[in-house]
């Protein structure tokens, strides 16, 4: 008798301390799931820190998965519409894209960029008016002797006509001409790479892709600068925004709060070449109407 109510205790024992493997594991693997992995897709200006701000998430929070993803800013705002994806990246107005259908988005706008035309070193040429920018973009300028630099034939290089950096430089730059057709690249990447290796090329990219090799030029006598497009002094900007589809709850809603915290727009958002609207002395809304940005 004495035996089996010793192998009984040994027994319930054992169910005990498996039972409350199980349950740790079980809490373990709820806290570790990722039942709803975040994908983010659209420009390629806002991809450097959207993917920042992605890899500093995760970090954080082990579980969660971020893929992030170019394709421009028409891409992510089609996407995002359709309801594909987590978050669609765009630096224009999703009402500013013909075709997409705005009724459940919600525009976030996590910072500012600055567009800088970008000119070959062998050009000879770091000043533009916006008249001769247009100019240039619409081939009615064909060669950069005309513009006091070397004779040298002007090559366009374009973003693809998805592109929200496209929209906005032919808004912001043209008066809302169109470019001429020209070469165009799905990436800023692979534009500074090609306007620094051929010679007479032209283009233009985010203020977030930097180089020594290419010419950053000045427009109307201002220099592409934060502080610059801060106070409306250079006019090539344009909000970066991201869409989600209807208000959001869960991990998504928090990863976009976490762009708003002083981490994101204090460090990632100088870092990687962006302006935080904390910073802007002036607001420009969907029509281009500019005005002295409240204080508070």
């Amino acid at each position: 008798m004495q035996r089996s109510h010793r192998g009984s205790w040994i027994v319930a024992s054992v169910v005990v301390v498996l039972a409350i493997i199980l349950g740790i594991a079980y809490q373990n693997r709820d806290k570790q799931a990722n039942t709803a992995p975040i994908t983010a897709v659209g420009s390629t200006a806002l991809q450097p820190l959207v993917e920042a701000a992605g890899e500093d998430y995760q970090r954080s929070h082990p579980g969660v998965s971020i893929t992030v993803q170019g394709g421009g800013s028409g891409t992510g705002l089609s996407q995002i519409a359709q309801g594909a994806v987590s978050l669609g990246n765009s630096d224009l107005y999703a009402e500013e894209k013909k075709g997409i259908d705005t009724k459940n988005l919600v525009d976030y706008r996590v910072a500012v960029v600055g567009i800088a035309p970008i000119i070959n070193k062998q050009a000879g040429v770091k000043n533009l008016t916006l008249a001769q920018l247009t100019d240039i973009f619409t081939g009615k300028i064909k060669n950069w002797s005309e513009l006091g630099g070397k004779d040298m034939p002007i090559v366009l290089v374009n973003r693809a006509a998805g592109s929200g950096t496209r929209a906005a430089f032919e808004k912001w730059a043209m008066g809302g001409k169109k470019s001429a057709s020209a070469q165009e690249q799905d990436s800023s990447g692979m534009v500074l790479s090609i306007v620094k290796s051929t010679p007479g090329a032209i283009s233009y990219v985010a203020f977030a892709y930097k180089s020594n090799d290419v010419v950053r030029a000045n427009i109307n006598g201002v220099a592409p600068t934060d502080a610059n497009v801060e106070d409306g002094a250079y006019p090539i900007w344009s909000y970066e925004h991201i869409y989600t589809n209807g208000k959001l709850t869960g991990e998504v809603a928090k990863f976009l709060d976490f762009f708003n915290s002083d981490r994101v727009q204090k460090t990632y958002v100088p870092k990687l070449g962006y302006i935080s609207n904390s910073n802007m002395k002036i607001e420009r809304d969907l029509h281009g109407n500019i005005t002295a940005k409240q204080k508070g």
